[in-house]
């Protein structure tokens, strides 16, 4: 029987930690196949898709900085894919090249695990515009959510996703965020404030009524300066390990044909391993 192969790839590659939560599912289901980082430069990326059959793979992840470039050089594209405007997930079926997005799929299993029933607790506010933003915009579109405001410091790139998500999505500049807070449910950062090295705090929770949830999808730290402003407020709040260990799901299920579960025990690996680096 042919070893059933996979990979993530990016440009630089040796941080993802995706190779530790494929091999552990690989390992706990008992199943004949590899998953390998391949770091591969944006200029050679193109090529690297064209060779994926031959080179024996079934299917793989894709990160910074190759998402858009999957985007325009896959065949199909599922519709999140379409949405969002970017493709973490490649598989090939019958010989052609699918791309996905499981992003909105991972941040909306995240709180859902850990904060059960949490798509009633509108209106959001989203801090940030880039490309994690819009898969969180559209996993709050898709449970519902009809007032999302997006929070950012460029107020023209916050307006050009505003329009891309329509009816329900607002645009507004950095000066409006303690307003925006007063009756806000649920607060998300996708910015890169509160990462290690960029310990400022992405916007402060203090104007946030009593049962709001705030979920950072930073991951490193676990316990961003957010969150760790939130919960000191007695606020519920979710790190962002879980978006990672959900996103990961779709994907191992095409190659390998088994839906995986997250568990406590491959989370506390994981943290393991982020708390050892």
């Amino acid at each position: 029987m042919v070893e059933k192969r996979a990979f993530v790839t990016g440009h630089p590659i040796a941080h993802s930690r995706s190779p530790k939560i494929h091999r552990y599912w690989l390992e706990e289901y008992g199943i004949d196949g590899s998953y390998q980082a391949i770091d591969v430069r944006p200029e050679d990326f193109a090529a690297f898709l064209k060779s994926l059959g031959e080179n024996g793979y079934r299917g793989g992840n894709v990160t910074i900085p190759h998402k858009e470039a999957a985007f325009a050089l896959v065949e199909r594209r599922y519709e999140a894919a379409e949405a969002i405007g970017a493709v973490n997930t490649l598989w090939l079926e019958d010989g052609v090249l699918w791309g996905g997005n499981t992003d909105a799929l991972g941040f909306a299993g995240n709180l859902d695990e850990h904060a059960p029933g949490w798509a009633a607790n509108g209106p959001a506010v989203v801090l940030g515009a880039g490309g994690a933003s819009r898969a969180v915009i559209y996993a709050l579109k898709d449970r519902g959510l009809n007032d999302i405001r997006i929070v950012n410091r460029t107020l023209a790139r916050a307006e050009e996703l505003a329009d891309r998500f329509g009816a329900g999505v607002s645009a507004h500049g950095a000066g409006a965020v303690g307003e925006l807070l007063s009756d806000a449910g649920l607060l998300i950062n996708t910015t890169a404030l509160g990462m290690h090295g960029n310990e400022t705090l992405a916007a402060d929770p203090a104007g946030l009524p009593g049962h709001a949830i705030v979920t950072d999808i930073v991951y490193v730290p676990l316990e961003t300066p957010l969150l760790a402003a939130a919960r000191a407020r007695g606020l519920k709040t979710v790190d962002g390990l879980g978006m990672l260990l959900h996103q990961a799901v779709p994907g191992f299920e095409r190659w390998f044909g088994k839906r995986p579960e997250v568990t406590p025990r491959l989370r506390r690996m994981i943290v393991a391993d982020i708390e050892a680096h």
